[in-house]
């Protein structure tokens, strides 16, 4: 059975530990969805001050949710809104202190203050997003953006 350790100093060195321990976690399976399920969780508790941590996956069409952690989510995110449309859309991470000021936003948590949101693209192939929410305005800065970039680059080397 897998088991968190707590994380220790720093931003970038916290980073490097959570990296290690989704290395772990995800160590020999292939699976898309385990692997965002176990991600999720993973990062939905080991970080301070979240409300939702989880994935959005492209059908092709859309943006449709997949596993996360936190209360329930908006089903479907057309590619022209929100936070999550744009990092898709752009292929650039987007980082948001306050989603409100955000044109297009879309409110699936009305306690959701900053977000952070990572595209995963395999190649030129656009697989989702990795989506993190926070109650708290500018939660996130650019130590947790290289850092959850790093994570989402786990997932996607852990389902290739």
């Amino acid at each position: 059975m897998f088991a968190a350790q707590s994380l220790s100093g720093g931003k970038p060195e916290q980073y490097a530990q959570l990296a290690e321990q989704a290395q772990a976690l995800l160590a020999g399976e292939r699976d898309r969805i385990a692997n965002a399920a176990n991600l999720s969780a993973l990062v939905y508790h080991a970080l301070p001050e979240l409300n939702w941590a989880g994935f959005y996956f492209y059908d092709g069409d859309e943006l449709v949710v997949g596993p996360f952690q936190g209360l329930p989510a908006c089903v479907r995110i057309p590619l022209d809104r929100g936070v999550c449309g744009a990092a898709a859309r752009s292929g650039q991470t987007q980082l948001v202190e306050d989603v409100h000021a955000f044109p297009g936003h879309i409110a699936c948590d009305a306690a959701s203050r900053s977000e952070l949101v990572v595209p995963l693209f395999r190649g030129e192939e656009l697989i989702g997003v990795f989506d993190l929410d926070s109650p708290v305005p500018a939660r996130f800065d650019r130590d947790d953006q290289r850092g959850l970039e790093r994570i989402a680059s786990i997932f996607l080397e852990s389902s290739a």
